[in-house]
């Protein structure tokens, strides 16, 4: 069974996968502090719950924003699975896909695993909006290719700044409101958010597509997409693994040509 792992900003992510079938999958806070025996404690008892041992485990794959947990991250495969981990971005690593960046080194690499699983998912020109702790929105050619894309502040930052920068606003939790225009402070709030967040997402789609010249897929993916996703109809498809499965797809790919 194969250990995948994508750590961002805010969560490190574990998914458990035999074969093409997801057999467990947990989240964790992000802390470049947690050591692998810590990640182990937590996870031991995790996969436990799930009927997973340690030695089911015989490939590893990570994906890593945060380049601090890396470590220990790769301590945790090698300590308790007894596996040396793929690492996304190594460059001894291969994506399968070509990255038409000017750096391509500076590519997140969970956005390249968005890349790769996406293309799994449509064939074809793509651009997948990915609700994390940056907004971001992937170009996928209809070869595969990464093209660049589209990095906005996450929804969360946004209300933590508007917390933090007004005196009489209050922290609030995104919501739908099922009107635009709020009549207090709070609905006001959700308003500007949930709704501005649609708006910028439908104007950078149809920007990306008027640039690209052509039609596109639209997938979205990450923590609060569910939230979002139906609530415009260039939203076409939520797919919450798509990351995960992109890192499948990347072990595959250097396990059949090694």
């Amino acid at each position: 069974m194969l250990l995948a792992i994508n750590a961002n900003n805010t969560n490190v992510k574990f998914a458990i996968f035999d074969g093409s079938t997801l057999k467990g999958d947990w989240r964790l806070a992000t802390s470049a502090q947690r050591t692998a025996d810590e990640y182990m404690v937590w996870l031991d008892h995790l996969m436990g719950l799930a009927g997973l041992r340690a030695r089911d485990i015989d490939g590893a794959i990570i994906a890593t924003v945060v380049p601090q947990s890396l470590f220990n991250l790769r301590q945790l495969c090698r300590r308790y699975f007894d596996t040396e981990p793929l690492i996304v971005g190594d460059p001894s690593v291969k994506l399968g896909i070509d990255i038409r960046m000017d750096r391509p080194s500076d590519v997140g690499a969970d956005r390249l695993a968005n890349a790769v699983g996406g293309h799994l998912i449509h064939p074809g020109p793509l651009i997948v909006v990915d609700f994390g702790t940056a907004t971001t929105f992937d170009v996928v050619s209809a070869e595969g290719d990464y093209c660049g894309g589209v990095i906005a502040p996450g929804i969360n930052l946004s209300l933590e700044a508007l917390h933090g920068a007004t005196a009489m606003l209050p922290r609030i939790a995104v919501e739908r409101p099922q009107k635009v225009v709020g009549t207090d402070t709070l609905s006001a709030m959700q308003s500007g958010i949930y709704w501005g967040y649609i708006s910028l997402i439908e104007g950078l789609v149809a920007r990306i597509k008027a640039e690209r010249g052509g039609a596109m897929a639209v997938i979205v993916t990450g923590g609060l997409a569910p939230l979002f996703f139906g609530a415009s109809d260039i939203l076409e498809r939520l797919e919450p693994e798509i990351t995960m499965r992109g890192l499948v797809e990347i072990y595959r790919r250097n396990r059949a040509t090694a």
